[in-house]
């Protein structure tokens, strides 16, 4: 059988798979290891699966995963993010779309807190989402800002999805997080923009400003910016110690966790039922991570032994697209998979796919890296697999049904597919602050 059919079986057999239901995990796994032994390996395709799990454990980047994931269900389960909502939302009461922009402004700071787009999306839910509706909010722009929002925790460091992709193209996992902030900050601010614009000029979205009808002041000023001091002494503490060198990724992941630790306790929040919360919540979205990286790992492995990386780059000069057509066939790639699997899926299976090509052209993986990652933030807004959409209904009240999310979340892809054009032809957005700063 000649390698272009074997390559071919391969990702069929995956995506009926994938399709039929099966984990994406054991799915890779599986099929990885069918397709290394007829392809070549044969029997060592069973002890090479032993490797790859004894890698997976032992990569440098996956140690830091489980400490920043206990992090943020720390920084969850503190309900920190209350107090710095009521501030934002009473310092923006005179300004048309205010609390969609305060909504809009917690996200990007829990994002810098958390890493995880569920329990994002969940807390500012509960949080934001119903005084949205009672304010006169329409339904689509309420749960829009919402779900895209959430899906900041993704991008903004420190992130579960950086760690995954640090080892995947082979770049510092420093440097990522150092690439990650300016773009991640840049789609918060044109999510701010966009519910600012639409509130002024388009009526009926968000409810009119009551002149005269301020409501007295709950806060004065000091104690408005004491609400922000959690969210800013764990950013400082984990990204400051990180990026300025104090600390290497384990250590500024362990600050991170002992940090989390503290500002639950000074919340009253430290109790047994809040640390076993958390930590199962850790191990749950640690162990599934794991697998994924360890099937995606036998995937990439089996591909490569049956020259399925030389297949592609075959196909990819044979088309003749060149530099700039490669990235944009990844880069759609990318975008289509999401629709149709999770994030964690697009990074361990379109990747390694694609990056020996994109090496060879000369691209800088820090910067698409950082590009992959706004690209992947469309993955959970895309019905039909839209999982922020998902989490958001976890938490609506019965009125809101799914078609209003699916019409409120259109604006805000446009917004994240634009973010990436920005990038694109604007790469020192994402590369300045790392080499500024390594």
């Amino acid at each position: 059988m000649s390698e272009e059919l074997m390559v071919l079986l391969m990702f069929v057999a995956l995506v009926i798979c994938i399709f039929m239901g099966f984990p994406i995990a054991f799915t890779l796994c599986g099929v990885g290891i069918v397709f290394g032994f007829f392809g070549g390996l044969g029997t060592l395709a069973f002890p090479l699966m032993g490797y790859r799990i004894n890698s997976v454990m032992s990569d440098y980047a996956y140690i830091t995963m489980p400490m920043f994931v206990f992090m943020g269900c720390m920084f969850e389960q503190s309900k920190v993010s209350d107090n710095a909502f009521a501030v934002l939302n009473q310092w923006l009461r005179n300004v048309r779309g205010g609390l969609g922009i305060a909504t809009v402004i917690i996200c990007v700071m829990f994002a810098g807190c958390t890493g995880v787009v569920g329990a994002s999306v969940a807390t500012l839910g509960t949080l934001a989402l119903k005084p949205m509706l009672d304010r006169g909010y329409s339904k689509g722009l309420a749960t829009g800002i919402l779900a895209a929002g959430g899906t900041l925790g993704i991008l903004i460091p420190p992130t579960v999805a950086l760690i995954i992709l640090s080892p995947i193209i082979r770049t510092s996992l420093a440097k990522l997080f150092a690439g990650a902030i300016m773009p991640g900050l840049l789609l918060g601010l044109c999510y701010a923009a966009y519910v600012g614009v639409v509130g002024y000029f388009k009526k009926g979205l968000v409810p009119e400003v009551v002149k005269g009808g301020n409501q007295p002041l709950q806060y004065t000023l000091w104690q408005g910016l004491v609400a922000f001091v959690p969210f800013i002494t764990l950013i400082i503490m984990v990204l400051g110690s990180l990026l300025l060198g104090i600390a290497p990724p384990t250590d500024a992941a362990s600050i991170g966790a002992v940090g989390s630790v503290l500002i639950a306790a000074g919340y009253g929040k430290l109790n047994k039922e809040t640390v076993l919360g958390a930590a199962m919540n850790t191990l749950r979205i640690s162990t599934m991570v794991m697998f994924v990286a360890l099937g995606a790992g036998m995937f990439s492995a089996c591909f490569f032994a049956i020259n399925g990386d030389l297949v592609i780059k075959r196909a990819l000069i044979g088309i003749g697209l060149g530099p700039n057509g490669t990235l944009a066939l990844f880069l759609l790639t990318v975008f289509v998979a999401g629709i149709f699997i999770d994030w964690l899926g697009v990074l361990c299976l379109v990747i390694p796919i694609f990056y020996p090509a994109l090496l060879d052209y000369g691209f800088d993986m820090l910067h698409i890296g950082i590009v992959i990652l706004v690209l992947l933030q469309t993955c959970f807004i895309t019905p039909p697999f839209a999982y922020s959409i998902f989490y958001v209904m976890g938490v609506t009240p019965p009125d809101v049904n799914i078609g209003d999310v699916y019409k409120g979340v259109v604006p805000f892809i446009a917004i994240q597919l634009f973010v990436v054009v920005v990038l694109i032809f604007v790469p020192q957005i994402s590369t300045f602050l790392p080499n500024l700063l390594f």
